[in-house]
């Protein structure tokens, strides 16, 4: 996922509570779908930023060789102004485009 393609804001943004709880019917409900995907969000950019500065790794022990890398700096850079795992999942909630269901209303809606 390109996280810079995101529509999400780079700063805190006021929301409006009835926007976050119109599919579910209950704010803590959205903010508790809003806050398991912004871990998976959060993760996956660890992981991705992980990967990229493992090409940087030095195994030297000298400290001597210790030099800054431009490349490095860059990509944490990069890294640094994302906007964070939440707004990004607020956002994608907001879209519609986090998928999620709760197996307590599909049991209910089976019974009936």
């Amino acid at each position: 996922m390109d996280y810079k393609k995101s529509k999400a804001p780079v700063n805190t943004v006021t929301r409006n509570i009835m926007d976050l709880c119109r599919d579910t019917d209950n704010i803590y409900e959205s903010v508790a779908i809003i806050a398991k995907r912004a871990n998976q969000i959060s993760v996956q950019i660890k992981e991705d930023l992980s990967k990229k500065l493992a090409e940087f790794a030095s195994y030297n022990d000298s400290l001597e060789e210790v030099f800054e890398n431009r490349e490095q700096i860059e990509i944490s850079r990069y890294y640094e102004k994302l906007p964070k795992p939440t707004l990004l999942a607020t956002q994608e909630f907001i879209e519609d485009k986090v998928y999620w269901r709760d197996p307590l209303r599909e049991t209910s809606s089976e019974e009936n």
